[in-house]
């Protein structure tokens, strides 16, 4: 056998390799898609649950506008709990400008927190946030707030339509997502499909 025909059984031995590695491969991606489904937002038990009207109050944002909860409002609103030393809130900041800007004509996003007022605003300045922005431990405790970065979707009329722990863009939008199928989260949802 000459030297350019072993090279070329041996180039057909690998390419033949390389396509059962393919195929073996594309396999495993379609086996942990089936395994794997979408994961929205974390919904925790406590606080307001979904379809409970928001009690009302009236809020003031750090640049003296006023928001009223409990009432009919224009748009759904999303209060997104955050911090300042928080790292994971501070990544979702692009994320949050984004959604709103995409979706303003039915949301508003509003960022809520409770502490100091000057370091609070230094941090809406610093971020240059054109967002509205409330401090008010009342509305964390209504909400039940215990970890962040956590967000609540408030219809137009009121209510809970959805909630829950947010850590990226994905989940901001789950929120979205379940208020249009009707459910309180992503997991809901899949659980109603599960049992059909």
């Amino acid at each position: 056998m000459s030297p350019l025909g072993a090279a070329v059984g041996v180039l057909f031995v690998l390419n033949a390799g390389l396509v059962l590695v393919v195929l073996a491969l594309a396999r495993q991606v379609g086996v942990l898609h089936e395994r794997v489904s979408p994961v929205g937002a974390l919904a925790l038990a406590h606080g307001p649950q979904v379809g409970d009207t928001v009690p009302a109050m009236r809020l003031t944002t750090l640049s003296d506008e006023t928001i009223s909860l409990g009432v009919p409002a224009p748009r759904s609103r999303m209060f997104f709990f955050l911090s300042p030393t928080c790292p994971v809130c501070k990544k979702l900041l692009p994320a949050l400008r984004s959604l709103a800007a995409a979706e303003r004509d039915r949301l508003d996003i509003v960022l809520a927190s409770d502490g100091d007022h000057d370091e609070h605003l230094a941090f809406w300045r610093r971020e240059k946030l054109a967002l509205p922005y409330v401090l008010s431990a009342e509305l964390g405790m209504i909400f039940r707030i215990g970890k962040l970065p956590y967000a609540v979707l408030i219809g137009a009329d009121g209510t809970v339509r959805a909630k829950g722990l947010v850590n990226n863009r994905e989940q901001l939008e789950s929120l979205l997502a379940a208020e249009d199928l009707g459910v309180g989260s992503v997991q809901e949802y899949l659980r109603q499909q599960a049992a059909e």
